[in-house]
């Protein structure tokens, strides 16, 4: 797989990479960044994928969150995908709402026209991007991965960990959107990506998913008390009491004061990538 590089920054003694290249499963050309450690010098490193929230591109994590500087001393590389698909034959929502269509493809894989053509970012995080990074020069060790994210990369993380046992050692999020199906976030998404069995959404609920796990990896969530979607749209409780009954491990963190923005995740970007790096290089 061809990688083009549309930039390179040098950064506390590694490299953060902005590459673009084209996704058969999401028919467009996507651009992604990585960040690698000083460490990717001499050894292939452990990879951290990120999944940004509503709106973000890969941009946003990698210019707010501040997460480099605990990656180098980790000794781990991390990767941020788009939030969907992007260019002009890309359909986005028919009234320009922020919480669909472009910046919003939920980590799905829509079965719904128009949809179905573009928005397989399931399929793409899963599977397509590993494939590419795999496949590239890179100094990575695919193999030995985690993945965390933000409110609708929250999500995204909790459910593909879920959804993927042994393939992700470690799990984390900040204000994760905790059942989709349960908020109008995801009834929006899932009912238009999805259609309208209901039952098949479960497929892409946390809380649902919890009560089936295979595996019982550790999640660690951080939650702001003063988020403004924490009732509507969030709904960490809905989370703890999924786990308190699947016996599943949880360490759920409420902060008064902090809200939803990267503010927020920057205050607690090191204990997050601390506990991926435990794991991946346990």
């Amino acid at each position: 797989m061809s990688l083009e590089q549309v930039s390179t920054n040098a950064m506390f003694g590694g490299k953060q990479l902005k590459l673009k290249h084209r996704s058969s499963i999401l028919n467009c050309d996507m651009i992604f960044s990585v960040y690698l450690p000083p460490q990717a010098d001499s050894v292939n490193v452990p990879v951290i994928y990120w999944l940004s929230g509503l709106t973000c591109t890969d941009d946003n994590f990698v210019q707010k969150a501040g997460a480099q500087q605990f990656a180098a001393e980790a000794g781990v590389a991390i990767v941020c995908p788009d939030t969907s698909p992007r260019g002009e034959d890309v359909p986005d929502d028919p009234e320009g709402a922020y919480d669909f269509g472009l910046g919003a493809g939920f980590y799905v894989n829509a079965s719904q026209p128009p949809w179905a053509t573009h928005y397989h970012m399931y399929d793409y995080v899963t599977k397509e991007l590993p494939d590419v990074l795999a496949g590239s020069d890179l100094p990575l060790d695919t193999n030995n991965c985690s993945i965390m994210g933000h409110s609708m990369g929250g999500h995204g993380a909790l459910t593909i960990a879920l959804k993927n046992p042994g393939t992700y050692k470690a799990v984390s999020a900040f204000a994760p959107i905790c059942s989709p199906i349960n908020c109008p976030w995801g009834e929006k998404a899932l009912g238009n990506y999805i259609g309208d069995d209901k039952s098949a959404w479960e497929e892409y609920d946390t809380c649902a998913l919890i009560a089936k796990a295979q595996e019982k990896l550790h999640i660690l969530v951080d939650q702001g008390q003063d988020d403004d979607f924490l009732r509507g749209q969030l709904k960490p409780v809905m989370l703890q009491q999924a786990c308190h009954e699947a016996e599943h491990p949880l360490t759920l963190r409420f902060h008064a004061g902090y809200d939803h923005s990267y503010f927020f995740m920057a205050s607690y970007i090191e204990d997050h990538i601390n506990h991926h790096a435990a794991a991946l290089w346990g």
